[in-house]
């Protein structure tokens, strides 16, 4: 594993044995450093029934540098934009080495359960929360049908 912490090779042993619930993770075999997590839609939610990839790119500078998250299945949801960047607090502001990846997943499946709307990363997608919930949820229930569908469902319970 050139190039490849102790750390990260430890935290990717972790994820791959024992992934967070309602995930999987994989390694992208030519990048040890690009992981690829299938997230189950939080029961409950308007994601409810989907399944949700995600990239992680884990940087050279990690853990002084927290990882990138991409988004590649289309999402309806104010904490992600078009281009598929997640905000999270963990990954920009309150990022500490002492962090993991695992946590940084579990975060996502919190976002996912919970919309953000007062601090959006999409403000089109903030403001329709905030003044039409109702019309909102039906969107991103639409859009899980739409993108949300197509993976294959190989996440254990």
């Amino acid at each position: 594993m050139t190039g490849i912490t102790r750390r990260i090779e430890k935290e990717t042993e972790r994820l791959l044995k024992t992934p967070p619930e309602g995930t999987n993770v994989t390694v992208d075999t030519d990048n040890l450093r690009l992981l690829y997590v299938k997230i189950k839609g939080p029961k409950g939610s308007p994601y409810e029934g989907g399944i949700y990839l995600l990239h992680i790119f884990i940087p050279v500078e990690y853990p002084m540098m927290p990882p990138k998250i991409q988004m590649i299945t289309k999402i309806y949801h104010p904490c992600v934009d078009q281009v598929g960047r997640v905000c999270i607090r963990e990954l920009y502001n309150n990022w500490s080495p002492a962090l993991q990846i695992r946590h940084i997943i579990v975060s996502i499946q919190l976002l996912m359960s919970d919309q953000c709307s007062d601090n959006p990363l999409d403000v089109f997608i903030g403001k329709h929360w905030g003044n039409d919930e109702a019309g909102a949820i039906r969107t991103a229930r639409e859009w899980c049908f739409m993108y949300a569908f197509n993976y294959y469902d190989d996440i254990d319970d």
